[in-house]
């Protein structure tokens, strides 16, 4: 046993956040795999396109390099012999367009005994945008329509990707040049096809599986159809050209998380870095986790926290400001009640969804602290508006882009809430 030392919970799972995203900085994730030949030219597009390119320009200087990050990233430091094209994020514009328009370009001028290093992160979908047979109004509109028909993703890209001279593999059989891709993963499950919905890597499906979807859901997308119908080429379902390795995922954040934590001399335990559904019904089942824990030391004892991660969604019924962590944040609190815990739910990308911030932090008085400010826990919920429900209370955690997209960072501190809520400094055995 080891002294007993005052913890500030709050501060350490901020700490937490940051020193895991600073161990899988995209640098650090990408040196091993940088051992490779030359490349003759290096794309890089997604969140994290900037650290990324800087990382490959390090190993190997003076490559021409286009670089396409996020609208209002390139503070995050461009290497100035690269070409930067931003693009716009979540919804695709036309420098978006005028950036994929680029990179096509660039990798046809590449002949077959040339290298190309392709560096993508997420939200390369939205950053790289080629509509075929659609305009960039009627491809927005189709998935618009999709969603409000009650499509689920999978059949949200069939159709994305047969509309795209990039998606599904089109970006790789663009070029006759050898191509190395490195891929930071912000999905569930590293499914390559779905990273930045998959540029380049084979696609499985077809212009008759994109048609389904549609006659599934009874849209009529007439220019879609026509396209789907018209004889083009289908996406590649072979690019022996290609070498695709995930190089960075979520359960590399968690487990840089879970070193740190320990180091401090905290017990943590990951729950899973595959979660998906609905930030409120997350919340409730990680609810449940933590009274076990409180009520029962099972599946263990506490003090510890709990990490987790996979990617919430976040149903909009409301006006109000906020995204998926801090909704998950205040659905947590709410169904904790007065049995509140720390926690801290961010994007590791930096930014949570319409707001400023990447997430928020709960304290166990955080329904005490907001019926004080007069605000009422469960309405802001109902109206979405958690961004500025944690704002009000000072417990937003706003960072700014971090240049990376590892998907969502959740640590909840069990075993302190009682002495935190008696205001009662708590602490922990080293």
């Amino acid at each position: 046993m080891g002294k007993t030392e005052s913890v500030d919970v709050r501060g350490l799972l901020g700490r937490t956040y940051f020193a895991a995203l600073d161990a899988v900085r995209p640098e650090v994730l990408l040196a091993p795999y940088l051992l490779g030949p030359r490349p003759d030219f290096i794309l890089a597009f997604g969140k994290a396109a900037l650290p990324m390119a800087r990382a490959a320009l390090k190993v190997y200087p003076g490559v021409p390099t286009l670089i396409v990050p996020p609208v209002g990233t390139a503070d995050l430091g461009a290497p100035p012999e690269a070409s930067v094209m931003p693009g716009a994020h979540p919804v695709p514009d036309e420098r978006s367009v005028g950036a994929a328009e680029e990179a096509l370009r660039r990798l046809a001028a590449l002949g077959e005994s040339q290298q190309a290093l392709v560096l993508v992160s997420g939200g390369g979908s939205a950053l790289l945008a080629a509509p075929d047979g659609v305009t960039l109004a009627e491809k927005q509109a189709l998935t618009r329509e999709l969603l409000h028909a009650g499509a689920d993703i999978a059949e949200i890209n069939t159709v994305r990707r047969h509309l795209s001279r990039v998606k599904g593999g089109r970006l790789a059989q663009a070029t006759k040049a050898n191509i190395r891709a490195l891929l930071l993963s912000d999905v569930v499950g590293d499914d390559l096809s779905v990273i930045a919905s998959g540029p380049t890597v084979p696609d499985t499906t077809t212009f008759a599986d994109a048609l389904a979807v549609l006659e599934k859901y009874g849209l009529e997308a007439p220019e879609a159809r026509a396209h789907f119908s018209s004889g083009a080429a289908d996406t590649p379902d072979d690019l022996p050209n290609v070498t695709n390795t995930v190089v960075g995922s979520n359960r590399l954040l968690l487990e840089a998380a879970q070193r740190h934590l320990e180091g401090q001399g905290v017990r943590a335990v990951i729950l899973g870095d595959t979660f998906e559904g609905e930030a409120r019904e997350l919340a409730r089942f990680h609810a449940s986790v933590v009274r076990s824990v409180q009520e029962y030391g099972s599946p263990i004892e506490a003090p510890l926290v709990l990490l987790s991660g996979g990617e919430a969604t976040a149903t909009v019924r409301g006006d109000g400001v906020g995204g998926r962590n801090q909704e998950f944040a205040l659905a947590l609190a709410l169904a904790l009640g007065e049995a509140g815990v720390y926690a801290l739910s961010a994007g590791s990308d930096g930014i949570d969804g319409s707001s400023e911030a990447a997430g928020a932090f709960l304290t166990p008085d955080t329904l005490a602290r907001a019926r004080e400010l007069g605000l009422d826990a469960a309405e802001f919920l109902t109206r979405n508006d958690s961004g500025t429900f944690f704002a009000r209370l000072g417990d937003a955690l706003v960072t700014g882009p971090s240049g990376h997209n590892l998907n969502d960072f959740r640590a909840l501190a069990v075993g302190w809430s009682v002495w935190g809520a008696a205001g009662v400094t708590p602490t922990v055995t080293n």
